[in-house]
This record gives structure tokens, C-alpha cells and sequence, in this order.
């Protein structure tokens, strides 16, 4: 279990839905829970049938007759409100990782981002709602605070959807929240395996977007407890958001090998030199617990009690911003390595 781990949620016996449940983290997500709780069913939402069908030979082999028989494989998409509604009958929990995210990709093809990454919010809340659903935690990243590419502004609409969901629910209990992190350690479509591919190829350099560039990191395992301890504590409309460690990218790139030279190729479309998970304008709705903060709901038209002194929270500073470039936690070469290792990338 990692920093994030949660202290006393039960899981046994609920249904869980994961949208994009056949992605980096779905898969971890599933493991995880398979291996620690007994939920009465688990259900992949996803729309690519071969990644589905290679999950199952996958997860087949790693868990015995009883638990594989829990899971439940749903080829759908979150842009079909009809399919989802369907799909979530009966579902007690819905962690939605459904997300188009390479910048590049959704500078290019706008209406495909927002069609997944908007729309598929407001579908995820509609079909939860319509189906009583008691929890519903989304996926968000750090490129949803002040953002500069179309991937980020269709996050924070994303957030925006399911914190105001709240107010939808009236009483039918169901209770929407959202967490924020930086980038996944290893994760498909991160750096890392990219210069790991270079590097197996006989690269001798590593491209570097800019020298100056900063991010927030968070290894698969931390993310998954991320969700889980979220999910234990959410009261409905919080965004949750961890306290990682930054690394600028060229120091990445030498602690990934130290030997290789790199190339300056300029900023892609879209890309920020440094991220940001809570801005200034955020502050006055922050507070901060042991490991993570809080970004509680403006606008609340339900029965809901803030964090307080009782949960060891804490208001941060008015003109408090968490960035990746004046972050106090660094990621060292030696860090780096570590949760290379951990995580087996």
C-alpha cells in the first residue's frame, strides 16, 4: 500500500463500474480491488474490444475461478447516454477514467475531445443519477486548472459537471466528486515509456519540450489508493488533490540515462511550461489535510459538512497556488529510479 492508502473502506459486496476500465489505471484499479475487497461485481466499460479481451486472458491468469467470476465486460462508449444508462443498473460506485488526453491529438480534433471528455461527463452523471447511484468519483488532471490546451478546458468542464451535480441529486443520495493528479509514472502515452523505446533502439539523446519544463509525478499504485482514500472520505463536490513531487524533465531524462545527450525541441501545441493543480483563485475554497488538499464546492445546494478542524484540515493561504515549478517536494534522480522500480517500468 502506498502514502495514499485508504484506512477503513469496505468494499465487499458493492457493484463498481470503471469507465475506460481497460486503460493504465483501470486495469491497476481492478487488480486492486479484486485483491483487496470482495465487491459483488466489477464491471469494465470500455469501447475496444481487443484491449477487453486481452484484460480477460490477462486477469484470467492472475486470479482464481471465484474472483474472475465477479467481472463483467461492457463494450460501450460514454458518448452513448443510452448504453451507459443501461450499463449502470444496479452499479452502486462509478469510477469514470474515460478520457481523450494527448494534447497534440485534441488540439487537432477538437469535436472528438470534447465529444468524449464532455459530453461523456454529462452522460456518466445523467446515467448515474437515473440509476441511483450511491458514489461517483471522475478522473481529472492537472491540466483542468487555468488551462491552455483544449484537453484541459474539456477537463475543468468535465469537473465542473460533476461538482454541480450535486445540486442535481436532490434526494436521490447520489454523491459526485473529482480527483486532480499530474503524471502518471509509466503510464501509456507518458514520457516514460518513450524514452524507454528510444533508449532500446540505440537512442543516444532524448527529446526535452523546453529545459525549463516542470511536472507533477504520481506512480499507477498511488493513484488507484488516491481514488480508493477519496472515495472513503468524499462528502460530494470536493475536488481531491494529492501532495506529489515535481521534477523538471531534464533531470528526468538524466536519471533515466545519464549518459544521454538531449534535444531541445520546442513546446508542442498547447503545452505549459510548468502545471498547476490548485490556482490562486482556488485558494479561497482549499483547505489542506495531511496528504492532499481539498477544493470544496462554491456553489452547494445540499446537505453537505465542509472539512474542518475534526478532520485535521486546514485553510491554506489566500494566495496560495500549488505548481509544479515552486512545489517544495522534489523528485530526485534516485527517487525517480525507485518508482521505476516499484512500479516495474
Amino acid at each position: 500500500m502506498t502514502r495514499f492508502a485508504p484506512k477503513t473502506l469496505d468494499l465487499d459486496g458493492q457493484v463498481i463500474l470503471v469507465t475506460g476500465g481497460t486503460g493504465s489505471f483501470g486495469k491497476r484499479f481492478i487488480e486492486t480491488v479484486l485483491t483487496r475487497y470482495a465487491p459483488r461485481k466489477l464491471i469494465v466499460y470500455s469501447r475496444d474490444e481487443l484491449k477487453q479481451s486481452e484484460m480477460q486472458q490477462d486477469l484470467r491468469e492472475k486470479f482464481g475461478p471465484e474472483d474472475y467470476s465477479k467481472l463483467r465486460f461492457f463494450l460501450g462508449d460514454v458518448r452513448d447516454r443510452s448504453r451507459l444508462t443501461l450499463a449502470l443498473r444496479g452499479v452502486d460506485i462509478v469510477i469514470h477514467a474515460a478520457a481523450l488526453k494527448q494534447v497534440p491529438a485534441a488540439e487537432y480534433n477538437p469535436s472528438e475531445c470534447i465529444q468524449t471528455n464532455v459530453v461523456g461527463a454529462e452522460n456518466v452523471v445523467w446515467a448515474s443519477l437515473g440509476n441511483r447511484v450511491k458514489q461517483v468519483v471522475a478522473l481529472s488532471t492537472d491540466k483542468a486548472c487555468n488551462p491552455v490546451n483544449l484537453y484541459g478546458a474539456t477537463k475543468l468542464a468535465s469537473d465542473k459537471t460533476f461538482v454541480a451535480a450535486n445540486n442535481l441529486s436532490g434526494d436521490l443520495g447520489c454523491r459526485f466528486s473529482v480527483v486532480r493528479y499530474g503524471n502518471v509514472v509509466g503510464s501509456r502515452g507518458s514520457v516514460v515509456p518513450l524514452y524507454r523505446r528510444l533508449l532500446a533502439r540505440g537512442a543516444t539523446s532524448l527529446p526535452i519540450t523546453d529545459a525549463r519544463m516542470t511536472r507533477f509525478w504520481i506512480t499507477l499504485d498511488e493513484g488507484v489508493e488516491f481514488v480508493l482514500s477519496s472515495l472513503e472520505i468524499m462528502r460530494g463536490g470536493e475536488i481531491f488533490v494529492p501532495k506529489i513531487p515535481s521534477m523538471a524533465m531534464p533531470d528526468l531524462a538524466r536519471a533515466m540515462a545519464p549518459e544521454a545527450g538531449i534535444d531541445i525541441v520546442g513546446i508542442r501545441p498547447g503545452e505549459k511550461l510548468h502545471e498547476i493543480m490548485v490556482g490562486a483563485d482556488d485558494a479561497r475554497q482549499t483547505c489542506e489535510l495531511d496528504d492532499r488538499y481539498v477544493i470544496e464546492p462554491a456553489f452547494v445546494e445540499y446537505a453537505r459538512e465542509v472539512f474542518g478542524a475534526k478532520d485535521g484540515a486546514k485553510p491554506v493561504a489566500e494566495d496560495f497556488a500549488y505548481a509544479s515549478d515552486s512545489n517544495t517536494d522534489w523528485l530526485s534522480p534516485e527517487g525517480l529510479r525507485a518508482m521505476l522500480e516499484a512500479q516495474g517500468v
